[in-house]
């Protein structure tokens, strides 16, 4: 039997997010996020900033929120791609990765964001980027 430590921020991401959302966030950073961010979070310079040890990612999670649904700069817009959930999960996966040691973001969070910016819900929740 394997036995697999992980830190005291990444056990409470789990336990506030729960188990399945602590998962996805991992597979959905893979899957939309890593093309451009890079797998190990370093970014490429001087053209997607890094999410490793970032004091962005770091600080108030409605701002990581606010950018994951209304992208920036060359970042696309994934309100219409990601449910409120897959967010929130994305958005902790990240925050606890790399060195950084960040709470979990939760789904009220990134619904509040979403209200705010008036923005519709995902019509399917399919990933397109």
């Amino acid at each position: 039997m394997r036995i697999r430590t992980i830190s005291i921020s990444a056990a409470a991401a789990c336990l506030l997010a729960g188990p399945a959302l602590a998962q996805d966030g991992a597979t959905l950073f893979s899957q939309s996020c890593a093309a451009c961010h890079q797998p190990q979070g370093q970014g490429i310079p001087g053209a997607f900033p890094a999410l490793a040890n970032s004091a962005f990612v770091q600080g108030p999670p409605d701002q990581v929120a606010h950018v994951i649904l209304n992208g920036r700069g060359g970042m696309p817009n994934f309100s219409a791609d990601l449910t409120d959930q897959q967010i929130a999960a994305v958005a902790s996966y990240v925050r606890g990765a790399w060195g950084n040691k960040a709470g979990p973001v939760t789904t009220a969070v990134v619904t509040a964001e979403r209200t705010a910016g008036a923005l519709p819900p995902p019509s399917d929740g399919q990933q397109a980027h």
